[in-house]
């Protein structure tokens, strides 16, 4: 399998793109801060799964942001339900889905 080259960007493209991963990053990193204040529950974000900013967010991230859960306690929490490490928020199946919210109602 060759390795595909990636396409040449222009200058206003690449700072375009470069513009538009900043604002994501910032605007995941209020989901978290608000996960971590109460303000947002894991049920919130996972309502929200189709939308880009927080379905492609980690699911680790997102439980690492609850209150009270560490990075240990989040690992086992998706050990436990049968979510893989690297798993986002839109590739959650309906049985993780309800799981989640079950564990942190």
């Amino acid at each position: 399998m060759a390795k595909q080259e990636l396409p040449e960007l222009s200058a206003e493209q690449r700072k375009a793109a470069l513009e538009k991963a900043a604002r994501v990053r910032k605007e995941r990193a209020d989901i978290k801060r608000k996960l971590k204040e109460g303000k947002l529950k894991v049920s919130d974000v996972l309502k929200r799964a189709d939308d880009e900013i927080y379905g492609k967010m980690t699911v680790r991230s997102v439980i690492e942001s609850v209150p009270g859960v560490g990075k240990l306690r989040a690992a086992k929490i998706m050990e436990e339900i049968g979510i893989s490490t690297s798993r986002r928020v839109k590739g959650l199946g309906p049985k993780q889905v309800s799981a989640l919210k079950e564990r942190f109602s």
